[in-house]
This record gives C-alpha cells, structure tokens and sequence, in this order.
C-alpha cells in the first residue's frame, strides 16, 4: 500500500466520538480559503475579500473588499495581518497604522505566480507557497516554490523542482521548528501529485512522504494541534483529473502521516482550517463558500 493510503471505511470505523459532528455555521459567507482566528473573531477570504466572523455574535462583516485576491492568512506576533494575495502577485502585510507593506514581490527580478498559503517560524520568518491553478499564460518564473521571507523584500527559494515539489500548496512549520509540511497538490493534470510531505528545516534534501491522496482531490490547508495534522482534502463528487476515491472533509493524521481520524464535509470543496475559539480547541473550516466548526475535546490550547 502507499505510504499514508488508508481505505475510508476503515477511517469511518476508527473515527473517535466528538462532542458533536461538524456543523455549517455561515453559509453562503464567502469562506472561500485563509481561515486565521485573532482577538475573538474568525477571518477569511473569498470572492476577493477579507472578512471576518465575531464569534461571539456570529456577525459577519468584509473588512476589505478587492483585496488582491486574498488567499492564505496569518497574525505575526504583533497582531499584524499577513496576506497572500493571489491576484496581485505578492505577499502583503497590514501595519497596525493602515499602511500596507510588500513582504513579497519578485524573486530574481521576475513576478511571482500566486501567493498561496504561508506559516510562521519562531524568529518571525514567513514561508509561502507560491503555485498557479488555472490559465499560466502569466507566469514568468518557470518553477512553482516554496519561499522564506527574512525581511521585507528579503526573499529566498527553499523548495521547488529539486525537491520533488510539483505544485506547493498548503505550508506549515511544526511547533518545534524543526520541520516544514509541505501539501504538494498538482490536482488539474492527470497523475499530478496529491502528497503530503514532511521537510527537516535544518536540510531540506531529507523529506518524508507522510500521506498520498492518490487519484482524488490532494492536500489543502493544514493546521496542527502540537500532535496530529489536520488537512483539508478529498472531493465527494469527482471531477476531470479528480476522482472521489477519497471523500472531501479533514484528515486527521498523527505526525508520521497515519490517519487517525476523517472528519466528513458534505460541501465542496474543502479549504483549509484554523484553531480558534476562546479555548483554541475549535477548528473551523473553510469549504465551498462556507464555513464550518467543530470542537475538538482533545486538541491542544495552541
């Protein structure tokens, strides 16, 4: 069997009792990817907007309208925004005056393809994935990578081709620093990869294959909990070059890739996820425009 491929029934049979199953909260909101949970409220992008959900209400509200695209977000640790936008091509951060300063534009002197999803190390640094879905007529770098911000402007390729990597998509440091998951999700070419892969910082030519999505809909967004992964993938309808060998909803993986638990999502398709809550214990979920919570007793406060 491929590594990480583990037929649904038995995932089904395994799946432990929560609380309460997944329950769509906000339809039709716009939830489209780039969940981020700061100061009591739920963000996320759509539509070519930022909007956020306060949770306590459950008043929704854009915050920012033509938003370049808007794709992954992040808080730093001074509670500024960062922001993928894909339209224009760059990574973007808001300043608490308004201000907007440009993380991430060109790299040797060419346009980016579409800023993606991005995660944060402990010094502050910011790694973003960096793929083009749909038309490439656009693109003017020839490799789809993964890059590292040090400082404004400062940017650095650390996986692409000579990785393995095809199409990065979902990114995430490991709590500890020591690794870089990396959602490689090639999925509009028959037999393009749908892995999930597990880097060392430390040398990034030692990789691990952690789960293989195979035929159907690859790795999303992904978030962690300090023990598991939980990744947004799957597709319940199939379409060309997606099969529904694997059904749309979270993937709960340990972190050497085995699947502990699938937590089923009847809309498509699924996004991506985010810790939040007063208790860090909710895990909402971007899918289809709208949006998704599930408490999850045993996750960690993180």
């Amino acid at each position: 069997m491929t590594p990480g491929r583990i037929p649904l029934i038995l995932v089904l049979l395994a799946t432990p009792l929560l609380a309460a199953p997944p329950e769509r909260i906000a339809e039709k909101a716009g939830a489209g990817e780039g969940p981020a949970w700061h100061d009591g409220y739920l963000w996320f992008t759509g539509n070519n907007r930022i909007t956020r959900r306060h949770h306590a209400t459950g008043r929704i509200k854009v915050w920012k309208e033509n938003a370049g695209g808007a794709n992954g977000l992040l808080f730093d640790r001074q509670g500024r925004l960062v922001v993928c936008e894909g339209l224009n091509r760059r990574v973007v951060r808001y300043e608490k005056d308004g201000s907007v300063t440009v993380l991430a534009e060109r790299f040797d002197g060419h346009r980016l393809n579409s800023p993606n999803d991005l995660t944060m190390d402990a010094k502050g640094r910011i790694y973003f994935s960096d793929p083009r879905y749909g038309n490439r007529d656009s693109m003017e770098l020839s490799e789809e990578s993964v890059y590292r911000v040090d400082e404004p402007g400062e940017i650095t390729r650390i996986l692409g081709k000579a990785e393995g990597i095809q199409r990065p998509n979902g990114v995430l440091i490991s709590p500890d620093g020591k690794y870089l998951y990396v959602a490689d999700n090639n999925n509009n070419t028959a037999g393009g990869a749908r892995k999930l892969w597990r880097f060392r910082v430390d040398d990034l030519t030692t990789k691990q294959l952690l789960h293989d999505w195979g035929t159907s809909r690859g790795p999303d967004g992904l978030k962690t909990d300090g023990r598991r992964l939980y990744v947004a993938a799957g597709r319940t309808t199939p379409r060309p070059h997606e099969t529904a060998e694997n059904k749309g909803g979270i993937y709960v993986l340990n972190l050497e890739g085995k699947l502990e638990t699938f937590l089923s999502i009847s809309d498509e398709e699924v996004t991506n996820c985010a810790f939040g809550g007063p208790d860090g214990k909710t895990l909402f979920i971007t899918a289809g425009g709208n949006l998704w919570s599930v408490l999850l007793p045993l996750a960690s406060s993180r």
